[in-house]
């Protein structure tokens, strides 16, 4: 049986994915057995020249990891497209913009005027800033462009698969073998399956739950949680109730109250808004009807940072995506 040609092309990304897939260990010779890696630009000394090299198709799975943010990143992730049957979407960057789509915070231009401008330590007083291309001497040199937003891969290109995690866990890499070996016998995944749990993280996650009601918000430096209890219940915001499970919850087993990386449900259309629900069912409803407005505005003051809090992974697809502002 022939092996597959995998290609692995990435974005905006700390390349925790690419160590993620070295991590497989022992593991990694099952991987090597059924595919040959075609293009790792992180791993060896591969080129874009060389992901254009391939003829459309040539490609049997292309892997893409990180946030789509640059004229480049748009590049590889076109030219992945183009050259493989099947895009798999791995990691929380490429399935839903990742931690990088926090950017949308911010416009470009106002990027642009805190690093090269109002910084203490910059003189820049003709606000000069990165060009995409500039002759120095004999030489053109080029810059790839930075858009104006991150985008997760599926806003980009269209995707077949999806596996989320940040980077994905030990147990959901594993499941990534024999997908490979069904699809090198021809056996091709129904699209749009993700390779984790249908199930929310709470419905998988073996800690204690029975009050259904908590009294204020507290931050995980604030205390020391109590081991097998929900850690949502004693206190710390745990998006637990708005997050895919098939992790294996080796935050949670830590006591670290679970981030969001493995992204929504497909039953939630946005993990924030459904997150936010989830608080405001449970915080202060023994008290409620006590409460004046200032008692409710100090719970809620207990949120710190709500967008990074509740979008921290998926900002790029959720409902309100990103920042309007004046370019």
């Amino acid at each position: 049986m022939n092996k597959l040609k995998v290609a692995i092309a990435l974005g905006s990304t700390c390349s925790g994915c690419d160590v993620a897939i070295l991590d497989l260990n022992e593991k990694i010779l099952n991987l090597v057995e059924v595919a040959d890696i075609v293009y790792w630009p992180t791993a060896m000394d591969f080129k874009i020249k060389d992901l254009e090299a391939f003829k459309s198709g040539d490609i049997d799975v292309g892997i893409y990891h990180g946030t789509v943010r640059t004229s480049t990143h748009e590049h590889t992730a076109h030219l992945l497209r183009e050259r493989s049957k099947a895009v798999l979407s791995f990691g929380a960057c490429a399935c839903f913009g990742g931690i990088p789509g926090l950017c949308n915070l911010s416009t470009k231009n106002e990027v642009f005027r805190t690093v090269y401008q109002d910084t203490a330590s910059t003189v820049n007083p003709d606000f000069v800033t990165p060009q995409t291309e500039v002759k120095v001497g004999k030489f053109d040199l080029t810059l790839p462009e930075l858009k104006d937003e991150g985008k997760a891969l599926r806003d980009v290109i269209d995707v077949d698969y999806y596996l989320p995690g940040c980077p994905p866990t030990v147990m959901l890499r594993e499941k990534l073998i024999p997908i490979l070996k069904l699809v090198q016998g021809g056996e091709l995944p129904p699209k749009g399956t993700v390779i984790a749990s249908d199930k929310t993280l709470c419905d998988e996650c073996e800690m204690k739950k029975e009050n259904k009601s908590i009294s204020k918000i507290v931050r995980t430096h604030e205390m020391i949680p109590t081991p097998g209890i929900c850690l949502l219940e004693q206190g710390l915001i745990c998006m637990g109730p708005a997050t895919r499970g098939g992790c294996g919850t080796p935050c949670i087993k830590a006591l670290v109250p679970c981030r969001g990386c493995m992204g929504p449900t497909a039953e939630v259309k946005d993990q924030g808004a459904k997150m936010i629900s989830a608080i405001a069912s449970i915080l202060g409803v023994s008290e409620e009807k006590d409460l004046s407005a200032e008692d409710v505005a100090k719970l809620i003051d207990g949120i710190k940072d709500p967008v990074g809090t509740f979008y921290r992974f998926t900002l790029p697809v959720a409902l309100i995506n990103k920042k309007v502002g004046v370019k």
